[in-house]
């Protein structure tokens, strides 16, 4: 590798790209979505490459249309996942089996371009160390989750340990030394556009239109974006805790100020009949206001718990092409 006096440009000479594709029930598009990036890979005839898929436990095809397709290309790799660990254990998966000087996480259901890469790999050559890939709009999300995900990116980037970019997800160009960097990290619990930004490094902005999804659907429910939401907070920020100090205080001081204006009620005006509907009413509210603490302060326990464990992040059934099978 040569670096340029004053540009830090990249000249690289028979270098690799890996590619690295989390995939799930995607059987019915993957023969779409490599024709397309097949394509656009030979056009970067100065690399060498490499497609690292996963099979993240699916229930279709998926594992033997990607094994036909390994058995076609040597440049394919297949790792089968024991089970469903789901996308950011796949995703962790194929980074620490990606051997390219960069690597590219990339969807398989084709709404991130793969004509993309060509720009991307165009300003790491430049000097970026991170190439982003941000959406332009969100148009094709329902209203109700465009509301949840502005809000999400406000309520992280306000309370978190590190900003997440608006609007980019997995689909990035990371140098080597990034990716080096990720696999230092020991989480369990993945949250990776958070660790992405986390780890930081000379970043640029690419921007792309998504594309409908060419077969197949979207096993992101409300469920699942809800539990990565809350994984995403809870991961990069300890201010769900430390706020209930905060509201115990403020829940107090109005109590003491209650207090002193019963106190001085009685003295000035004598005893009241007792409030037995504003009794139960404050209890309810109160009870309620601990129960939340209490939850919260479970989310962080049972991470703590999860962590001790030690278990792997994923377990891989077998590998398949790439000259190497193991069983």
């Amino acid at each position: 590798m040569k670096i340029g006096n004053m540009s830090n440009a990249r000249y690289i000479l028979n270098r690799c790209l890996s590619i690295v594709v989390p995939c799930f029930n995607e059987g019915d598009g993957l023969d779409a979505f490599f024709g397309r990036l097949e394509s656009v890979l030979v056009k970067l005839g100065r690399y060498d490459y490499e497609i690292v898929c996963i099979d993240d436990g699916s229930r279709d095809n998926t594992l033997e249309v990607l094994c036909q397709h390994a058995a076609r290309n040597p440049r394919i790799v297949v790792l089968e996942l024991s089970r469903n660990f789901g996308k950011e254990a796949a995703l962790t998966a194929g980074i620490d089996a990606a051997r390219g000087d960069a690597v590219i996480p990339l969807d398989a259901d084709l709404q991130h371009p793969p004509e993309l890469i060509v720009e991307m790999v165009r300003q790491w050559e430049s000097g970026s160390d991170v190439v982003l890939a941000r959406r332009k709009s969100r148009e094709m999300d329902h209203l109700v989750q465009q509301l949840v995900t502005h809000w999400f990116y406000r309520l992280h980037n306000r309370i978190a340990e590190c900003t997440i970019p608006r609007d980019v997800g997995d689909f990035r160009l990371m140098d080597k030394r990034v990716v080096e960097a990720l696999k230092r990290l020991p989480e369990r619990r993945r949250f990776m556009k958070g660790l992405f930004a986390w780890v930081g490094f000379r970043q640029s902005v690419v921007e792309f239109a998504v594309e409908p999804r060419k077969a197949g659907k979207s096993s992101f429910n409300a469920r699942r974006l809800w539990a990565l939401a809350l994984e995403g907070i809870t991961s990069f920020s300890t201010v769900p805790l430390s706020v209930w100090i905060y509201i115990g205080f403020t829940v107090a001081t109005l109590a003491l100020i209650y207090g002193c204006w019963i106190i001085i009620k009685t003295l000035a005006f004598g005893i009241d009949v007792p409030g037995y509907a504003s009794l139960l009413t404050a209890i309810l509210f109160l009870g309620g206001i601990q129960l939340m603490g209490i939850g919260v302060l479970g989310e962080y326990i049972g991470r703590i718990y999860s962590e001790s464990k030690q278990r792997p992040v994923y377990i891989i059934r077998q590998r398949y092409g790439g000259g190497n099978e193991d069983a």
